[in-house]
């Protein structure tokens, strides 16, 4: 096997706004090439059906014909973002040596008592994406974690590592990586650190809940520009209750499903109220994570979605004590981080390196994983 391989990396996360796809050059050490990326967004249609499956596997109904139907549609919809961002990119098939490909998430929940075991459900069907693409494909990234007795999340943190690894000049202070998706998650990654260093875990909701709220309150799917936050004012009394979650006080590493946490402290608020309010709880949830490190912060690079909403950044700058910067700041692609991730994972698991630590997901060594698809000759 060559060093370093070319790969595609799939994301398609709990906000169900679409798929991610990017091309990286790696050798599963380092990022050393970064390539072509593209967004494809959900359908109404795929989103009403992820959806569904969402609520069977919820509600324990693992063989409802829903969620079949809903893994179908995710693959397909996986198909043709590869197949677009080989023509965006003027690449062959067999320019790509492997995909990663996450699939979508429907359920995550991780043993809570020991002696349990967890559990963690991506939909999606990795040897479909391997026939019809014709490129070998790297799936289901979390199982082997999760079977081992880990969080089975969150998963970036070895690549954190290595961008935090390529800055220049070399940070001399501890870096905090959050990542803004439907949950939040931060990758701590000490100064000089190795992987096994990395302390990693779900802080507490991201966009999730403020999606959530504006949908339900005015039928759009975002705050956009964090327009509704801005107008309102933070509800102390339901944001104190907010923050009693015994889930901010376990210690990490911890994840979280994206429906752990609920807006019924904020449901009779006004619409830009109960915005301002759940902004400040993203904030104050990266905030009480901040005191379960070993040592304070130097910065915070921002990924993930929630870095373009002008009212997150301001509530985080406002909670967090060191600078906060988008990635874009720190010279990384903020929008693409995750698909990227998951070309360097693919990249590792064929190496048989591993992907998780016992740091970063309570996993009791470090693990490899992912499911080897390999394209019909």
């Amino acid at each position: 096997m060559s060093d370093t391989l070319t790969a595609i990396g799939l994301m398609s996360g709990t906000s169900l706004d679409g798929i991610d796809a990017a091309i990286l050059e790696t050798d599963g050490e380092r990022a050393l090439k970064h390539g072509a990326v593209l967004h494809q967004p959900y359908s109404r249609d795929l989103k009403i059906w992820v959806r569904r499956a969402i609520k069977a596997a919820l509600e324990g109904r693992d063989g409802a014909a829903e969620i079949g139907k809903a893994s179908g549609e995710v693959s397909y919809a996986h198909v043709a973002a590869v197949e677009a961002l080989l023509e965006k990119a003027g690449l062959r098939r067999t320019d790509i040596d492997v995909i990663g490909f996450h699939g979508q998430t429907i359920l995550h929940r991780p043993a809570r008592d020991p002696g349990t075991v967890g559990r963690t459900w991506q939909i999606g069907n990795g040897q479909v994406l391997a026939e019809e693409t014709r490129i070998d494909v790297v799936s289901d990234f979390r199982t082997a974690d999760v079977a081992a007795g880990g969080e089975g999340a969150p998963f970036a943190p070895i690549y954190h590592h290595a961008l935090v690894s390529a800055m220049s000049p070399a940070p001399g202070h501890a870096v905090g990586v959050i990542n803004l998706g439907g949950v939040s998650n931060m990758t701590y990654v000490p100064t000089r650190a190795r992987g096994i260093d990395l302390i990693a875990f779900d802080c507490g909701p991201g966009n999730g809940l403020i999606d959530e709220w504006v949908e339900f309150r005015t039928g759009e799917a975002m705050d956009k520009d964090g327009a509704l936050a801005n107008a309102g004012t933070v509800n102390e009394e339901a944001l104190r209750m907010m923050l009693l979650a015994p889930y901010l006080r376990r210690r990490p590493p911890k994840s979280l499903d994206r429906h752990d946490f609920k807006i019924d402290h904020v449901k009779k608020l006004k619409p830009e109220d109960g915005a301002a309010t759940l902004t400040a709880f993203t904030a104050a949830c990266i905030a009480k994570s901040e005191q379960l490190l070993p040592e304070p912060v130097g910065e915070w690079i921002i990924c993930g979605g929630g870095r373009h909403n002008p009212a997150m950044m301001k509530a985080l700058e406002d909670y967090l004590r060191a600078p906060v910067k988008a990635a874009e700041a720190a010279g990384w692609r903020g929008d693409d981080l995750e698909a990227e991730c998951f070309a360097y994972l693919a990249v590792r698991s064929l190496k048989k390196l591993p992907l998780s630590f016992p740091t970063t997901t309570r996993v009791p060594r470090p693990m490899q994983g992912g499911i080897f698809h390999r394209t019909p000759v």
